[in-house]
């Protein structure tokens, strides 16, 4: 590990314990700084109206610590706009943001169109397929932002249980995002989670960095932010305990590849092949082969987009 890292780590890489909440709250009030909460939601009934209870309740009515909650979204076909906002948080579709544009399926684009549609200086984005969820993931990456002037984004770290063993989660993160970062960008071999979707960041970095559209986005942005502020700016908090929704094989496989195109565009931009991936499923006569396109279309920085820059101006 390079000594570069082995020195962030002691000094950009923090537990829950080492901010108490009065202490990020007095920052807050101190700073004069807003919070956005975003949840990017795909068929998430299930959960994110917990989610978005618990973040109301700890983060809104007890204390003031988020000013918004939004949900994202992207197209879903059970009831999930319906729990979000019966729960509390104010619902947008997709579709709704930025119709200039037409919308492509993928997290990144959710992520990207939030920015138009939210208000706070710094945006907390926050998975919402999580179990069992706690307000410490929202105070965990936040807390930095609000007290340390010199970080710009903060990821959340934690153990991923899967089938009951702990630490087995993130299978993408292991044999595909971790060894690109490690060879590509040894920078960012710190980073616990790279991929994890609970991250925050202030709208003045946020807004400057082009989004992958799909699964690519965490591992871009991270790229994207080390170069544009530097290994400093970015940080880390361990809050515990993730537990999720894993997807099967196959998901995984599209998804290693859609991150593996991200982290290829940023090696050698232009000039390359148009990838796809195949995988076989066994039909009635044997195996069949299912191919998809994996290629990663980016939007580019939300600052230049006309939009924006008049929301800002007004």
């Amino acid at each position: 590990m390079l000594k570069e890292v082995e020195h962030w780590l002691s000094t950009r890489s923090w537990s829950l314990t080492d901010r108490p909440l009065h202490r990020i709250l007095a920052a807050k009030q101190r700073t004069g700084q807003s919070v956005s909460v975003v949840l990017p939601a795909l068929n998430e009934e299930a959960t994110v109206g917990d989610i978005v209870a618990i973040i109301r309740h700890d983060l809104m009515q007890q204390v003031p610590l988020v000013d918004e909650i939004v949900v994202v979204d992207s197209g879903s076909t059970d009831r999930t706009s319906e729990v979000a906002a019966a729960a509390g948080a104010r619902v947008v579709h997709r579709d709704d943001i930025l119709p200039r544009i037409p919308a492509v399926p993928g997290k990144g684009e959710v992520l990207w169109r939030s920015l138009l549609v939210t208000s706070g200086d710094i945006v907390c984005f926050i998975d919402a397929d999580l179990k069992e969820f706690s307000s410490d993931f929202v105070t965990g990456i936040v807390g930095p932002l609000l007290t340390e002037p010199g970080v710009d984004l903060v990821k959340a770290m934690y153990d991923r249980p899967l089938g009951g063993a702990a630490g087995q989660g993130g299978r993408v993160t292991e044999l595909m995002a971790r060894p690109l970062l490690n060879m590509h960008w040894p920078q960012l071999a710190g980073f616990v989670q790279p991929l994890g979707g609970e991250y925050a960041g202030r709208r003045s970095l946020l807004e400057q960095l082009p989004f992958p559209v799909g699964y690519g986005v965490e591992l871009g942005m991270l790229v994207d932010a080390l170069h544009l502020v530097g290994l400093d700016a970015l940080a880390q908090v361990d809050v515990g305990v993730r537990k999720h929704r894993h997807q099967d094989g196959q998901a995984l496989g599209r998804m290693a590849a859609q991150i593996y195109r991200t982290a290829q565009l940023r090696l050698a931009r232009g000039h390359l092949v148009r990838p796809s991936l195949t995988q076989f499923e066994r039909g009635p006569d044997g195996f069949e082969p299912r191919t998809y396109s994996v290629d990663t279309e980016e939007r580019p920085p939300m600052v230049e987009i006309t939009e924006y820059q008049s929301r800002k101006v007004a």
